[in-house]
């Protein structure tokens, strides 16, 4: 069985249209970032504190070596208990995801949404030069589409 795609070609965008809207134009820069060696309860208090569900582990070069979530500290609580070990002793490097997916700060914002339904992912790291930058959201994405809802959509 194959499957065909009618989606033609995209026209290429003209100057100023929507269509020339970067990921990097919603991005968010100011990111909360955990270190490997942070406690996991270190990270369950941010993540309380701040109300976020999870975000980018750098080391001190500011490179991208990870990512750590709501999901891998419930784990480790869960582990914690069983083996009754203090949480305080379990580090962020011993638990957090490294195989992590990143999206381009030049891709177009729209290409990004198409992205973002193809995976199951919230939200991507944009990593520039070896170092991260930002990261961006479903809900950038929809901000973005918000903003430009007013110039080009009827």
């Amino acid at each position: 069985m194959s499957i065909k795609s009618y989606i033609g070609k995209r026209a290429k965008p003209t100057k100023g249209s929507s269509e020339n809207i970067k990921v990097s134009d919603y991005m968010t820069t100011n990111l909360i970032t955990f270190r490997p060696d942070q406690s996991v309860l270190e990270v369950m208090n941010t993540l309380i504190k701040k109300r976020i569900s999870g975000g980018p582990v750098v080391n001190e070069k500011n490179e991208l070596v990870g990512i750590i979530s709501e999901g891998d500290c419930i784990k480790q609580i869960s582990n914690s208990r069983y083996y009754n070990h203090p949480m305080s002793d379990i580090k962020v490097e011993e638990h957090m995801a490294t195989n992590v997916d990143t999206i381009d700060g030049d891709m177009n914002v729209f290409d990004a949404a198409d992205v973002f339904l193809s995976s199951k992912h919230r939200r991507f790291p944009i990593i520039k030069d070896g170092k991260l930058v930002g990261q961006i959201s479903q809900k950038d994405v929809l901000k973005a589409a918000l903003k430009l809802k007013g110039r080009n959509w009827r």
